[in-house]
C-alpha cells in the first residue's frame, strides 16, 4: 500500500471534533478523489497525511514521502517561488559551491542535486511560467500562477505519492486541460480533494469523508452521484413511510381513545340500570381507567419511537436539500445601460495590462463572463467595473447601480466578527433577535455557531452567511460580480450558490474557468481578454 491511515482523529484547538478514528488505504498507483462537505476536514486530513499537521491520535504510514499541492489563501505571499517550493536552501548551496565555498554543509544540503536550478526552470516552463523567476515574491503572482508553481513541483521532486488540495482553483482553461491530461497519464499514487466535476470524472475511485468514516465508492464522480441520488431517494422513501406510520399511529390512538370513552359511558349506563352498588361501579371505572392509561402509554411509546426515527432520517438529509433561497429581483429595468467602457487600460508601473484597450457595454439583465488565461487581468477588470480602481487610460461611465462583489475568499465577511455580529451589520430593517436567529437556522447555522468567529468558518459557511446577510439587508444588488466564487466550496455548497445566481433576476458578471458553472448560471456573453 502507498498510504495507510489508521484510526486517525483530529480536533480543533477549541476541542471541537472534526473526525474520529478514520481509517482507509490507498493502493500503489491508485488515483482517488476525496470528497465531503465543507468543514468535514478534507484539507486537514491531507495536511496530516503530508506530515504538516500531527493528528490527535492514530497514525499515517506512507511508502515514501508525499508531495503536497496545497490550497493557497495568501499564506505564501511573503515567500519567493524557490521558498514556496522548498528548494531555496539547495539553490543557495549550489551557488555557494560554484563561487568556491566547498564546505561539507553545502554539499550535504545540495545532496547531489546538481541540476536543481535547470530542472526547476524546465518544470515552470512546462506550466507556462517561463516568465517567472525562482526569486520572485509570491504576492506578485496571480492565483493561477501560484497554483501552477506548486504543480511544477511535481516535476521537480518526481514523487511516488502526490496529494492535491483543490488543484484546479484559479487555473485557466488551458492549465486545467493540462492538469486533466497529467492525472489521466500519471503513474503516481494520487489523492485529490476537488469539487471540479470534470476532474472527478477522470478518477476511478471516490472516497467520501464524514465525521466517523471514509466511505469508498468504486467509480468516478458520475457513478458516485448516481449512488448518492439512489441513497437520497431511499432516505426520502423511508421518511415518507415513517411519516405515514406516524399519521396512522396518531389516528389509531384517537380511535382507540374515542372507543374507550364510548365503552366506559355505555358501561356506566348499564351498571346504573342493573342497580350495582357504587363500590362495584368505582372498581369497574378504575379498571377501565387503568386499561385506557396502558393503551395510551403503548401508543405514546410507539409514536415517540417513530418521531425519533423520523428525526434521525431528517438529520441524514444533505444540507443543500433543506436550504432554499431566492434573492429579490433587481430594481433596474431589463436592458438599461449600466456601464460603458471606452478604450480603457490599466498600468502597473509602466506596463499596460492589456495589449489593446478595451471597449464594451453592460446592460441590466446581462450575464457575462470575463475570459482569459491566468495573468490576463480578469480580476483587475472586475475591480475596475466595481469602481474599486479607475482605468489609467480611457474612461468608464457608470449609471447608478448597487452591486455585491463575491470573491473566492468572501472578503465582505469580516473575520474578526462573530456570526451574529456579522449579520447584525446588515440588519438595516432592525429585525428582532428571534427573527435573526430563525434566519440563521434557515441558513444552516445552529445556535452553537452563533458566537463562532467568522475567521473559523469554511468557504461554504462564509458563502451561506453572505447570502443570509443579503437577505436580511433587503437591499438586493442590481449587479453581482463573481470572482471564482466556487473555488473553495464543496460540491453541495457550490450547488447552493449556483442555484441562487441562476434564479437571481439582475446583472451577473463572472470570472470563472469552470465551464460547468458558467453554463449553470446561464452566461451567454463574454468579454475576452485573450491577446
Amino acid at each position: 500500500m502507498s498510504i495507510i491511515v489508521q484510526d486517525v482523529s483530529y480536533s480543533h484547538p477549541d476541542k471541537e471534533l472534526l473526525f474520529k478514528d478514520i481509517r482507509f488505504t490507498v493502493g500503489k498507483n491508485q488515483k482517488v478523489a476525496l470528497t465531503g462537505n465543507n468543514g468535514s476536514g478534507k484539507s486537514t486530513l491531507l495536511r496530516i497525511i503530508a506530515g504538516n499537521l500531527p493528528p490527535a491520535s492514530g497514525e499515517v504510514i506512507c511508502s515514501s514521502p508525499p508531495y503536497y499541492v496545497p490550497q493557497h489563501f495568501g499564506q505564501y505571499n511573503r515567500l519567493t517561488v524557490a521558498e514556496a517550493l522548498g528548494i531555496d536552501r539547495k539553490l543557495s548551496a549550489l551557488r555557494a559551491i560554484l563561487e568556491g565555498d566547498v564546505s561539507a554543509e553545502n554539499f550535504a544540503t545540495l545532496d547531489e542535486d546538481w541540476n536543481v536550478e535547470e530542472k526547476s526552470f524546465g518544470a515552470l516552463a512546462l506550466w507556462g511560467l517561463e516568465h517567472v523567476s525562482l526569486s520572485q515574491p509570491g504576492d506578485t503572482l496571480s492565483g493561477g500562477e501560484k497554483t501552477k508553481v506548486f504543480l511544477a513541483g511535481i516535476q521537480i521532486y518526481e514523487p511516488d505519492i502526490v496529494l492535491m488540495d483543490e488543484p484546479t482553483n484559479h487555473l485557466d482553461v488551458w492549465s486545467r486541460k493540462k492538469l486533466y491530461s497529467f492525472i489521466e497519464s500519471a503513474r503516481q499514487t494520487l489523492l485529490i480533494v476537488s469539487h471540479d466535476i470534470t476532474l472527478l470524472d477522470t478518477l476511478p475511485f471516490i472516497y467520501e469523508l464524514s465525521e466517523n468514516e471514509v466511505k469508498a465508492y468504486g467509480g468516478n464522480y458520475g457513478f458516485y452521484k448516481e449512488q448518492k441520488e439512489l441513497q437520497a431517494e431511499a432516505v426520502q422513501a423511508s421518511l415518507d413511510e415513517k411519516e405515514k406510520e406516524l399519521r396512522q399511529a396518531k389516528k389509531l390512538a384517537r380511535e382507540v381513545a374515542e372507543r374507550r370513552q364510548k365503552d366506559t359511558a355505555r358501561g356506566k349506563k348499564q351498571a346504573v340500570k342493573k342497580g350495582l352498588p357504587r363500590i362495584v361501579m368505582n372498581q369497574l371505572a378504575s379498571k377501565a381507567g387503568n386499561t385506557t392509561s396502558k393503551l395510551k402509554e403503548v401508543h405514546a411509546g410507539k409514536m415517540d419511537s417513530l418521531k425519533e426515527e423520523i428525526k434521525q432520517i431528517q438529520n441524514s438529509i444533505p444540507d443543500n436539500q433543506l436550504m432554499k433561497l431566492n434573492l429579490n429581483a433587481s430594481s433596474l429595468h431589463a436592458g438599461k445601460t449600466v456601464l460603458t467602457a471606452k478604450e480603457i487600460n490599466f498600468n502597473y508601473g509602466e506596463h499596460a495590462v492589456w495589449q489593446r484597450p478595451l471597449s464594451f457595454q453592460i446592460k441590466s439583465g446581462d450575464r457575462l463572463s470575463i475570459k482569459g488565461r491566468n495573468g490576463s487581468g480578469k480580476t483587475t477588470l472586475l475591480k475596475m467595473i466595481a469602481g474599486e480602481i479607475e482605468p489609467s487610460t480611457g474612461e468608464i461611465a457608470r449609471a447608478g447601480f448597487r452591486y455585491v462583489y463575491i470573491d473566492q475568499e468572501y472578503a465582505v465577511i469580516e473575520n474578526a466578527l462573530t456570526v451574529t455580529e456579522q449579520i447584525e451589520k446588515y440588519n438595516l430593517p432592525h429585525l428582532q433577535g428571534h427573527e435573526l436567529r430563525t434566519l440563521l437556522n434557515r441558513f444552516l447555522f445552529p445556535h452553537t455557531a452563533w458566537n463562532k468567529k467568522c475567521a473559523c468558518l469554511s468557504g461554504g459557511e462564509k458563502m451561506r452567511l453572505l447570502l443570509c446577510c443579503l437577505l436580511v439587508g433587503e437591499d438586493t444588488p442590481d449587479m453581482i460580480l463573481l470572482d471564482e466564487p466556487a473555488n473553495n466550496l464543496d460540491i453541495q455548497s457550490s450547488a447552493i450558490i449556483t442555484s441562487v445566481i441562476r434564479n437571481y433576476r439582475g446583472t451577473v458578471l463572472a470570472v470563472s474557468h469552470d465551464p460547468h458553472f458558467l453554463q449553470e448560471i446561464n452566461v451567454d456573453k463574454s468579454i475576452d481578454l485573450t491577446p
